[in-house]
């Protein structure tokens, strides 16, 4: 049996961690799986399952795991080695290099990042930029999880378009549905005296639940609404402070991470995705393969591609509070069908995606 290796830093409860999970538990349906974990914060790391080898790393960092990625690389010489976020990447090519090891080292990206870095000064731009154009073209090659991360890997690495290869986030699972017919885990969610929407996501800049929190405001006069936030993060007391500013604090639950967060996005009656940036947004994805309808910002990168340019849900711009409130009230009022979102991300399957991963790996027999 073929033996992959999977590197990741289980750094929080966000959209990577889960997605890495997710492909791992459908690569030892296949091949045989190790996981080489870099910290082990969140909640994800818990949902790693007994059929994945799981290899603690004692470093703390991407660039202080290198002697043990070298070590693991020269002692075991897995057919492939597959590494989730750009750090780690570069740490992984720098391990190949020292252990002497040809095992191919694949890096998947997640994230535009030139959307990412926009705030960043030049210099800071720079020390992640130029590093990425003399390593990746050692890699095997890149896997975006979507188109638009595909053309910002490209431009900013300089890597041909050959190399870079697009494949759907593993993001609708065999669990989903049996996960989503959990028992209700809110009142607000048994009791739709008020329509329940929700966010979902790190509390970080990255999401601009900032700019949801106003959208629903301006709501409120149209449609009185209920908004819950499934997820964690440094800006929790931002947000509970400016939803007190806007009048709007009883109308809000923070619910911090939910181990199984689809038994709250299955009875939502909007899902709303406010962020700046991301690479392929999987709890858009989920969302609509639970039938819930859905809006968007049309930020870099994936929303425009999973939504079809709106046939699926309203894109708005970035940061437009105004607009994404005109969306949502469009929306509660004249849903899409639940069938008619759901085939719109038929090619997000776990089992269609980890299957191009092996294949591009050559690791299928």
């Amino acid at each position: 049996m073929k033996r992959l290796g999977v590197l990741i830093s289980f750094s929080g409860d966000g959209g990577v961690e889960r997605m890495v999970t997710n492909l791992c538990a459908e690569f030892a349906n296949t091949v045989q799986v190790d996981l080489l974990a870099i910290k082990s914060a969140g909640g994800h790391a818990s949902r790693v399952p007994p059929t994945v080898n799981l290899i603690q790393l004692q470093a703390r960092h991407a660039w202080t795991a290198v002697p043990e990625i070298a070590r693991y690389l020269r002692e075991v010489r897995p057919d492939a080695l597959l590494v989730a976020k750009d750090r780690a990447g570069r740490a992984a090519l720098k391990a190949k290099r020292r252990s002497g090891s040809d095992v191919p080292v694949w890096i998947r990206l997640g994230t535009n990042l030139s959307a990412a870095l926009e705030r960043k000064d030049a210099f800071s731009r720079w020390l992640r930029v130029f590093p990425m154009r003399r390593i990746y073209p050692h890699a095997a090659g890149v896997v975006a999880v979507s188109q638009g991360v595909k053309d910002d890997t490209v431009r900013v690495t300089g890597l041909p378009e050959s190399r870079v290869h697009v494949i759907r986030n593993p993001v609708i699972t065999a669990r989903l549905a049996a996960q989503a017919a959990e028992p209700v885990p809110h009142a607000w969610l048994a009791d739709k005296t008020l329509p329940v929407v929700i966010g979902m996501g790190r509390l970080t800049r990255q999401k601009d639940f900032p700019t949801l929190l106003r959208a629903f405001a301006r709501l409120q006069a149209q449609q009185p609404s209920r908004l819950i936030l499934l997820g964690e993060g440094k800006d929790r007391e931002a947000l509970t402070q400016l939803a007190a500013e806007l009048g709007v604090a009883e109308r809000l639950l923070l619910a911090g991470f939910q181990k199984n967060p689809y038994a709250w996005l299955s009875r939502a009656d909007l899902f709303v995705l406010s962020s700046a940036w991301e690479g392929s947004p999987n709890a858009l994805t989920e969302a609509l393969a639970l039938g819930i309808p859905s809006v968007s910002t049309d930020c870099p990168s994936g929303p425009i591609e999973i939504l079809d340019r709106g046939r699926y849900g309203a894109l708005v711009r970035i940061g437009d509070d105004e607009g994404l409130a005109a969306a949502m009230a469009a929306t509660l009022r004249a849903p899409l069908p639940a069938p008619t979102l759901q085939q719109a991300v038929d090619e997000y399957r776990a089992t269609t995606s980890a299957q191009r991963y092996l294949r591009l790996m050559g690791l299928l027999e």
